[in-house]
């Protein structure tokens, strides 16, 4: 039985085969994927993977709804002049993931210029600390599950009644491969990140009836401005740690700050998503490890979906399961 097959029988026929009328072929998406007629609102445009998906995903034909914090900024105006100049169908509008009210705001915005509930959204926007979790404040530490947790959890809030109303949709949520596996001395992004893994597992079960596709993209490390505004907020947070915890953890402190990123090249996750929106409904992965080295969460990827698939294969979420697991 396919992924398709299977996605049928739970979120009903009809609803699965007009997705599939007017998914890519297989062909179009591994050349270029071809998004027309995707409305695709993302967070975190203003750098990295958010912006250059942006445009990628404009270019392949998709209406774009760039959100980024604290309009107007210039990196909002080159936004909206490569859509000008490109005639792009690419929105730019305001949206900072830690404010209820600007959630809102930008998604009934998303909506009215989509012309109803998305087809996909993309939780981008995240920030990173380092250094030892007993160096992290609970200023610190808010901020990060405030960004990287919450933010995704209401976006997906504001975003999911629409999508339920045209039994249909995609959420796309941006882990780390730090996810799944822990490196010393960036433990709290990773436990924000670990919560975002189960969080976005738990609503691929509970979206599956409803024909909503949940994919966790969980990329390895990558030069983009995240280690910018991470070292800058993690030399911040040590300008409040008190000497005596400092002294506790020679080691780490060396290394606290952390900068690049690797000379991989960031359109890597992009192009893992465009695949993956492009795909048919019903056939999406679960979980998409990118970076063309190691890729040391896969094994657990792997062992994680066959204890979730045993663990819930034989009660009253089994079709839940092998909806998502396969």
């Amino acid at each position: 039985m396919t992924d398709l097959t299977r996605r049928q029988l739970i979120a009903g026929t009809a609803a699965a085969g007009a997705a599939v009328a007017a998914a890519p072929t297989i062909a179009q998406t591994a050349a270029a994927p071809n998004l027309s007629g995707k409305s695709i609102l993302i967070t975190g445009t203003s750098s990295g993977f958010g912006n250059l998906a942006a445009l990628l995903f404009a270019r392949s034909g998709a209406r774009v709804i760039a959100t980024m914090r604290n309009l107007p900024r210039p990196e909002g105006e080159a936004l909206a002049q490569a859509a000008r100049n490109e005639k792009l169908d690419l929105h730019v509008v305001e949206l900072d993931v830690t404010k209820d009210d600007e959630v809102t705001r930008a998604i009934r915005e998303a909506e009215r210029i989509a012309g109803g509930g998305l087809d996909v959204l993309v939780n981008n926007a995240g920030i990173g600390l380092s250094g030892p979790v007993e160096f992290q404040d609970m200023a610190a530490t808010n901020l990060m599950f405030d960004t990287n947790l919450f933010g995704p959890q209401r976006t997906a809030r504001a975003a999911l009644p629409g999508m339920r109303a045209k039994r249909g949709g995609l959420i796309v949520n941006v882990s780390s491969q730090l996810g799944r596996v822990m490196v010393p001395n960036l433990g709290l992004y990773s436990a924000t990140k670990f919560a975002l893994e189960a969080m976005s597992e738990q609503m691929a079960y509970e979206l599956a009836p409803r024909g909503i596709e949940v994919t966790i993209i969980q990329p390895g490390g990558y030069p983009t401005k995240i280690w910018d505004s991470g070292s800058r907020r993690t030399q911040e947070l040590l300008t409040r740690v008190e000497p005596e915890r400092k002294a506790g953890y020679p080691e780490l402190m060396q290394n606290a700050v952390r900068t690049g990123g690797g000379t991989t090249d960031p359109m890597d996750v992009p192009r893992a998503m465009a695949e993956i929106i492009a795909m048919p409904a019903g056939t999406r992965p679960l979980r998409r490890a990118v970076h063309p080295g190691p890729k040391p969460q896969e094994p657990i990827n792997q062992v994680s979906a066959r204890v979730q698939r045993q663990l819930l294969g034989h009660g009253p979420y089994a079709a839940w399961a092998e909806a998502v697991q396969g």
